[in-house]
């Protein structure tokens, strides 16, 4: 048998007061600011989405915006606009679908672009089906905010959802 050798003993160490009081009382960065990166930016969009946030929502976003649907997908367009973007594409999910969602798994920085890869999900609500459809946004920023957005995703599987 191999000798066994005592393992050394490392005391425990308490975290620092200061260093959590610190964490504790750093005010996160405003919704827009100049000098977010193009992650953080969209993150900041998503967040405003999920929150109903839309005062934000529209600083982040150029006056002009192009919000550009996959073909098929239900309700789906291009919209131009924060305020269209709102009504058409926010509140018209919401009517539609229970639980609608987008899940995300990844951001890449694509320069001048931010790409997001997730998962729509949701169940309609007159049929009461549900669906999964991955799905890839791309953000296009000018600016620092975003300026143009395109989605691709499975419309067939959420087509399915739809009553028939």
């Amino acid at each position: 048998m191999p000798p066994y050798t005592k393992a050394k003993r490392i005391p425990f160490q308490q975290p620092s007061y200061r260093r959590i009081s610190h964490a504790l009382t750093t005010t996160p960065p405003p919704p827009y600011s100049a000098t977010m990166t193009n992650i953080e930016t969209i993150q900041s969009l998503y967040r405003s989405y999920r929150s109903q946030d839309y005062d934000t929502f529209r600083a982040l976003c150029t006056p002009d915006i192009a919000w550009i649907q996959s073909e098929g997908f239900p309700g789906g367009r291009t919209w131009i606009g924060a305020d269209a973007i709102i009504k058409g594409v926010f509140e018209g999910n919401a009517s539609r679908w229970e639980g609608f969602g987008f899940d995300i798994e990844q951001y890449l920085d694509a320069g001048t672009s931010v790409i997001v890869v997730g998962t729509y999900r949701g169940a309609h609500r007159v049929s009461g089906k549900s669906f999964r459809a991955a799905t890839v946004h791309i953000f296009d920023l000018q600016d620092g905010k975003a300026a143009r957005f395109r989605q691709f995703t499975d419309t067939k599987v959420i087509c399915d959802a739809l009553p028939a």
